[in-house]
This record gives structure tokens, C-alpha cells and sequence, in this order.
């Protein structure tokens, strides 16, 4: 089947195609986070501790890194289209599964089914994107994400405190969503040619091309501490804030995401037109600082300033994010796309899940703010060690040219 962009309505239908795959991108996401401002109501109601929270959440996470490990390259072979229509299918299941939810047991099994569903259509998404615009592409795979979250995490508990059914109402609406748009995808045309070795493709397997391996080892670092950081806001954010301000409101833990990735969407706005270097750089030093402001605010029971380090934090987060994503991917051919797009997520959503589940349990042991303090630290050191390696990177060019 030909690119969208080889015929005369390019132009039209490749604009229509990039804004629907958007959207969806960034319902997928803002459906990850809805539940963060309910985990203190669910515990309220059912009774469960931080360990079980957490678990909750990394139980979405490792979903997601199954299903991207056995079906992250799926789209390769069968098309995009299929791929991201199956994980439609699954994900309002999900949603139903959370309207349905009356004890721990149904949450999950909600987030298990959603985080494979998430990690089945992420790929197949994000390398459609790409299809669809190379320039636009690793911008609207930075942005969509960050935003998706932040709205799902305000709109969550802008609706528990103005609206009825709290516990309900926010996936009745994504399920809403996600079913229209399992329906319109068909009218989009499909970016790649179906192949042999799709079954093959199912062998868990991580793909990055040889010309991209030695970038994805100078962006790790970077991808590392933003996504610990984001894991652990949103699991253990809302219950942190309790504990070291006091403060019990829904509210605060909506805000606190949409704080950290709406400035994350400020910055990579900002610098989308950069080099990507220069975002790695910042990124890197944002995440440190605001760490360093976050736990300062931390324990000293400061609500503003955990805000305030939220902020310069979520700048980090974004700029390396989209450093990442800029210098990464453009390195990937067409066929190539979705495999490169698995890996970078399943390393991401390593770092997401697995330290977050750690510290949930740490904090049944040893408390909150203590494991919030070692928490931070490792964010602060992993985030210097990207800059040492950034520094080191530029030298080494720099030499290069002076022998050249």
C-alpha cells in the first residue's frame, strides 16, 4: 500500500491522520493517570496499604513491558491500523472493569488489562506518528504523552470534587472516547506494507538498529530519572503530600502530575526547534534541581514549594524526553520504526514501575518521607551521571572536529 503522503490529498488526509493518532496517543495516557487522584478514596473504602498501591500501579507498568516485549514490533508486519485497533478493544474493557471495580481484586485486574492494552497500541502508535511526519512525529510522541497525563490526573479529580459517581464517572467518559475512536481509525489509510514474520515477531525480543544503539546508551541516563520520578508521582504523590503537609484534598494530587508534565509540555514546546542535545542538557539539570527543591519542600512540610520543585522538575522531565525522542528515533527506517519505539518504552517503563514498587514498599518499613529521601537522592545522582556523560560526549566531539 502506498504512503499516504504519494497522492494527490496528502496534504489533507496526512493532517487528519496525525491529529487522530495524537488524540488517541494522548487518551491512552490520560486513561494511565485517571486513577492517581482515587488511590487515596480507594484506600479510604477498601482498606489497603502503600505496598498495595504500588503494586496496583506497577501491575499496569509490567503489563505494559509484557506486551511490548512479545508485541512491540507487531505493527511492523500486520500494519499499524490492527495493532492499535486490538489495543482499543482491550483498554475499553479496562475501562469497564474500573466503572465495574468494588474491591482491590477488580483494580487489579483493570490496570493489568489496561497496561497490556497501553503497551500493544503505544508502539504502533508512536511509529505511526512517525509515518505520518518525521519532523512533527518525535514532537507529538514528547508532547501527547505528558498531556494525556496531566489531563487525565486533573480531569480525575476536577470531576470527583464537582461531579457525581467519583469512583466512575472520569472512565465512563475514556471508555466513551476510546469506542469512537475504534471506530473512526478504519477511515484512516494505512502507513506501512504488511510483511512476513509477524508470529515470528512475538518472540519477546528487544529491537534497537545498530546505527541507533550507541545514542540510546547517551539518552539513558536522562530517560531514567525522568521516568523513575514519574512513577513515583503517580502512585505514591497523593499519599506523600498527606504525610508531609497534612493536607488531604483530591486536588493536590491531579495538580501535582498535571504541575510536573505540563511544564514538561512548556519546555518541550520551547525547545522543539533546538538542537536536541541542547535538551538533553537542560533536562538533566532541571531534574536535579528540582529534586533537590522537592525534598527540601518535602521535609519541611512546604506545599508551595513542592509545587515550585514540581515545576523546574517537569521542565527536566520534558526537555529530556524530547531530547531523547528527537536524537533516537530519526535514526530508525520505516520498517524499523515500531521495534526501536518498544524498546524505548520498555526501558522507560522499567524505570517507571520497578523503582515506584520498591519504594511503596519501602515505605510500609521505613516511611514516606525517609523512602521519599532516598528516592530523590538516586533521581539527583542518575541525573548528575547524565550530565557527566553529556559533558564527556561534547568533548569527544569537540576533539573529533580538531583532528578533522
Amino acid at each position: 500500500m502506498s504512503h499516504p503522503l504519494q497522492n494527490p490529498s496528502a496534504a489533507v488526509r496526512a493532517s487528519s491522520s496525525i491529529g487522530f493518532l495524537a488524540i488517541t496517543n494522548l487518551c491512552f495516557f490520560a486513561a494511565s493517570s485517571a486513577p492517581t487522584p482515587l488511590y487515596h478514596l480507594y484506600q479510604q473504602s477498601w482498606g489497603f496499604s502503600s505496598a498495595m498501591l504500588t503494586l496496583i500501579f506497577a501491575v499496569y507498568a509490567l503489563s505494559l513491558l509484557v506486551a511490548l516485549l512479545v508485541a512491540g514490533s507487531l505493527s511492523d508486519y500486520l500494519g499499524r491500523r490492527p495493532v492499535i485497533f486490538a489495543g482499543l478493544l482491550l483498554e475499553i474493557i479496562s475501562m469497564a472493569l474500573f466503572i465495574a471495580a468494588t474491591d482491590v481484586t477488580w483494580l487489579l485486574t483493570a490496570r493489568l488489562l489496561q497496561g497490556f492494552a497501553t503497551g500493544i497500541a503505544a508502539s504502533a502508535l508512536g511509529a505511526a506518528l512517525l509515518d505520518c511526519d518525521q519532523v512533527q512525529g518525535p514532537l507529538l510522541n514528547s508532547v501527547t504523552p505528558l498531556l494525556g497525563m496531566a489531563g487525565g490526573a486533573l480531569g480525575t479529580s476536577v470531576l470527583v470534587i464537582y461531579a457525581p459517581m467519583p469512583l466512575s464517572l472520569a472512565f465512563i467518559v475514556l471508555l466513551i472516547a476510546f469506542a469512537s475512536q475504534a471506530l473512526y481509525l478504519w477511515r484512516l489509510p494505512e502507513t506501512v506494507s504488511p510483511q512476513p514474520g509477524a508470529w515470528a515477531s512475538l518472540r519477546p525480543t528487544l529491537s534497537v538498529p545498530p546505527q541507533a544503539r550507541r545514542t540510546l546508551w547517551l539518552v539513558l541516563p536522562v530517560d531514567v530519572a525522568a521516568w523513575a520520578l514519574g512513577g513515583f508521582y503517580l502512585s505514591l504523590t497523593p499519599s506523600l503530600l498527606a504525610a508531609a503537609t497534612g493536607s488531604t484534598s483530591v486536588i493536590n494530587g491531579g495538580l501535582a502530575v498535571a504541575a510536573l508534565t505540563l511544564s514538561g509540555v512548556v519546555a518541550i514546546l520551547n525547545l522543539r526547534k533546538r538542537a536536541p542535545i541542547l535538551a538533553l542538557f537542560i533536562g538533566a539539570s532541571c531534574l536535579g534541581a528540582g529534586v533537590a527543591v522537592i525534598l527540601l519542600a518535602v521535609n519541611s512540610g512546604w506545599l508551595w514549594l513542592f509545587f515550585v520543585g514540581t515545576v523546574i522538575t517537569g521542565c527536566g522531565f520534558g526537555s529530556g524526553f524530547l531530547g531523547a525522542l528527537r536524537l533516537l528515533l530519526p535514526l530508525a527506517h520505516a520498517h524499523e520504526r515500531a521495534g526501536l519505539m518498544s524498546t524505548f518504552y520498555v526501558l522507560s517503563y522499567l524505570a517507571f514501575c520497578v523503582p515506584a514498587l520498591v519504594a511503596g514498599m519501602s515505605a510500609h518499613r521505613f516511611g514516606l518521607i525517609a523512602t521519599t529521601n532516598v528516592y530523590g537522592s538516586v533521581v539527583i545522582v542518575l541525573a548528575a551521571l547524565a550530565l557527566a556523560g553529556l559533558f564527556v560526549q561534547r568533548l569527544a566531539n569537540a576533539r573529533a572536529l580538531q583532528r578533522g
